[in-house]
């Protein structure tokens, strides 16, 4: 007996969530991309300390949902080591109808936010599709491996590569190993921004950065 894994292409739904209106009157637009274990209706709220007349918030949600310990939570997860090629580009193309849903007049300043396990696909959307952003923030996570300078040399924006010096997941070593990689990527766009603290969504540090 013979399995053969194909594949199919069909329409489905996804949710999304944003905070304020977009108006005339907004200056900044914010494209955050969740950690691991979140919804993107409950990580959106840790925006609300902006100025709510010049900062539109738009966040995606992870498409795999799964129940957290006791079954009580639901979670959501981008991507994993299974098929992540094909896995990638069906995020790419939902970021992609987010924002010809939302059509973002030119003049606002576009911020690609990712924390955690968003800062995967934030960074490979800013490549895959060469978007050209006016900050691009690197929040507690791994940028991926495959990427180099050249992926952005179409950027301009201001990076912030923003982490906890007491972040469990880290170390000294995988402290220096990660900023010395943003500083090839990113070279003189790039911020490096520690704050003490654990693997935590630090607002105060989103506050600070319009």
């Amino acid at each position: 007996m013979q399995s053969t894994q194909k594949e199919i292409i069909y329409t489905t739904k996804k949710p999304y969530a944003t905070l304020n209106t977009l108006t005339n009157s907004t200056k900044n637009v914010w494209f955050v991309c969740h950690g691991m274990g979140y919804l993107s209706k409950y990580f959106i709220r840790y925006f609300n300390g902006l100025n709510e007349k010049e900062n539109y918030i738009i966040a995606p949600q992870a498409p795999s949902l799964y129940y957290q310990k006791g079954f009580k939570h639901v979670g959501a997860s981008w991507l994993t080591k299974e098929n992540t090629l094909a896995e990638t580009e069906n995020i790419m193309e939902y970021f992609d109808a987010i924002l010809a849903e939302e059509n973002i007049p030119s003049d606002k300043n576009i911020i690609v936010f990712g924390y955690s396990q968003g800062v995967s696909v934030a960074t490979r959307y800013v490549k895959n599709r060469e978007f050209n952003c006016a900050q691009l923030v690197l929040h507690s996570g791994g940028i991926p491996k495959e990427l180099i300078a050249e992926d952005f040399k179409h950027l301009t924006a201001k990076v912030s590569l923003i982490y906890g010096t007491e972040d469990e997941y880290l170390n000294e070593e995988r402290i220096a190993q990660e900023t010395k990689f943003a500083k090839t990527l990113f070279k003189s766009n790039l911020n490096i921004i520690p704050f003490k603290g654990k693997h935590v969504v630090n607002v105060e540090i989103i506050n600070s950065l319009v």
